[in-house]
């Protein structure tokens, strides 16, 4: 068995670049199937979450490359501070190995070394990923709904 250099660290700017092609990657096929062929707005959708005045990004590091990322922010609730994740994944090459678990778990001691009282995230409830926040002691909120609106661009 080869063993792997990993490495877990809070992410700057620096790693956009590094940022965006693993979140393309991981959602651009199968089971999320997003079109992220315009990089431009890719690039402009990780620099809108991930430099935001409370962002808090991390990386894991294996061999030298992010083979995982959870793009967030700290935000201060009446019932406590949370780190709310708006983007979390492991490159696809890597998925089913654990280390989507470990990586969760780095982020879990390292936010609570700072204070902070959970972590909130959304995901689909169709996806993969449902089963992996369970897996990982994360619980539904039955009563949480989430609302969009489309709306017609004027031209």
């Amino acid at each position: 068995m080869i063993s792997r250099d990993e490495r877990f660290v809070v992410l700057d700017e620096t790693y956009l670049p590094q940022m965006a092609e693993l979140y393309r990657k991981a959602f651009g096929s199968e089971p999320w199937n997003d079109d992220w062929s315009n990089s431009e707005q890719l690039n402009e959708y990780i620099r809108d979450i991930a430099c935001s005045y409370s962002s808090l990004n991390y990386g894991l590091l294996t061999d030298g490359r992010l083979a995982a990322v959870t793009i967030g922010m700290i935000r201060h609730w009446w019932e406590g501070t949370n780190y709310c994740i708006e983007e979390f994944c492991v490159s696809p090459e890597m998925q089913g190995n654990g280390i989507g678990t470990a990586f969760m778990k780095m982020i879990e001691n390292d936010v609570r070394g700072r204070g902070i009282a959970g972590i909130f995230l959304q995901t689909d409830n169709d996806k993969p990923s449902y089963r992996f926040y369970l897996k990982n002691g994360f619980n539904e909120m039955k009563a949480h709904v989430s609302f969009f609106k489309r709306l017609d661009i004027i031209e």
